[in-house]
């Protein structure tokens, strides 16, 4: 296996494994919202897209992730907002990742969605 490969493979195993150990706080009942979010910094090529969708799994929130040309990456993130909000706080704290800059948006509910996906 070409040693690119290796050192995903061993980068993606501990940030799943991180996701895992990590204790999720008790979250009091919110409202269910949809918000866009950019994250601009080092936010590419360091297990971001990943670290967000398993932590979403986790948390029981749906939606989907993606880069964009430009190195940001782009999410939409849909569930209570108690957990959106641990989510994107979550985000920055990762010793790899480093958030500088993050705009988010509010929109409309998506019925019916399921999961959530890392789009490349």
């Amino acid at each position: 296996m070409p040693i690119i490969k290796t050192l995903k493979k061993i980068r993606d195993n501990y940030v799943i494994n991180q996701v895992r150990k990590t204790k999720l706080p008790k979250f009091p009942k919110s409202e269910t919202v949809r918000l866009r979010c950019t994250f601009s910094g080092r936010v590419q090529k360091v297990g971001f897209r990943l670290e967000m969708s398993e932590m979403a799994k986790r948390l029981g929130l749906t939606g989907w992730c993606r880069n964009l040309e430009n190195g940001d990456v782009q999410a939409e993130i849909q569930g209570a907002w108690k957990k959106i909000d641990y989510l994107i706080c979550f985000m920055g704290t990762p010793w790899r990742i480093s958030v500088v800059k993050r705009v988010t948006e509010r929109l409309p509910l998506v019925m019916d969605e399921k999961g959530f996906d890392i789009s490349k």
